[in-house]
Parts: structure tokens; C-alpha cells; sequence
């Protein structure tokens, strides 16, 4: 099982080649851009989930804030 997951995995001269490929078609200016943009959706995914985390707690304590509406009357 091992010996057919390290078949998968590029290499030394396979990396090489992907960062050729990638310097040809983005260009040298881009990619510091291309970083900067995933950097910053990693950073808003990771406290994002960090958001859900503290209101499901919150929910699940029963420290929600928000009242609920009364019903109306017809």
C-alpha cells in the first residue's frame, strides 16, 4: 500500500518541471499576487471555522443572545 502511494508523489526533477511551467504561464510579478490572495482566503477560511466553532459551543451552552420574536396575533 505504501510502495503505490510514493508512486503518486512527484519527485526532485517532476518539481522542477512544475515550477518551470508554472514561472512560464503566471510570470514572475503574478505569483507573489497569486500567494498574497491564497494566503488571505486560508487566514478568513481558518477563522471562519473558528467563528463556527464559538457560536455552535455558544448554542449548545444555551448562551445565545439573540431573543426570540413573540408570536403575532391575527
Amino acid at each position: 500500500m505504501t510502495n503505490l502511494l510514493a508512486l503518486s508523489l512527484p519527485g526532485g526533477s517532476e518539481l522542477i518541471i512544475i515550477v518551470f511551467v508554472v514561472l512560464l504561464l503566471f510570470g514572475g510579478t503574478k505569483i507573489p499576487q497569486l500567494m498574497r490572495g491564497m494566503g488571505r482566503g486560508v487566514s478568513e477560511f481558518q477563522e471562519g471555522i473558528k467563528d463556527g466553532k464559538k457560536n455552535f459551543e455558544k448554542g449548545l451552552r444555551g448562551d445565545d443572545e439573540s431573543t426570540p420574536e413573540e408570536p403575532r396575533k391575527s
